[in-house]
């Protein structure tokens, strides 16, 4: 899972979010943001108002909470997410073990009509690295 800084810099790189079924997402603010919820039609449910989404949350037992809106909230999106979004540009992931035992993924992109490539012991920190590359470049 990316973390809540890369999430920030996605978010921040322009990255919208659409609240679905299955997203994770933590309240985007000091002190609440640890705790990691998924909109599903039982716990968290998304209701689309014309002023904006509000995420409810329906029986939660962990705090008194009955909504935030999405703009409270701050996407995680996950692994398969990341790829899709990287459409056309990624080109490749690889998996290689370390010395040590570990694994670092490496996600190769072609941005801004250069390959580039991201490592990371996650391959969705790889992924996030890489989409926030290439919306600047889209950007620029």
């Amino acid at each position: 899972m990316i973390s809540v800084e890369l999430a920030r810099s996605l978010r921040d790189a322009g990255l919208r979010w659409h609240p679905d079924t299955g997203d994770r997402f933590v309240i985007d603010k000091p002190g609440v943001d640890e705790d990691v919820y998924t909109v599903s039609e039982m716990t968290v449910e998304r209701h689309d108002h014309p002023t904006g989404t509000i995420l409810g949350f329906n029986g939660t037992t962990e705090w008194a909470l009955d909504s935030v809106t999405a703009d409270e909230s701050l996407w995680l999106p996950r692994e398969d997410q990341l790829r899709d979004l990287l459409g056309p540009a990624f080109v490749g992931l690889t998996r290689t073990v370390t010395p040590a035992g570990g694994a670092l993924h490496t996600v190769s992109a072609t941005i801004g009509g250069a390959d580039r490539t991201f490592a990371a012991t996650d391959p969705a920190i790889a992924y996030g690295e890489a989409l926030v590359a290439y919306i600047a470049a889209a950007l620029e």
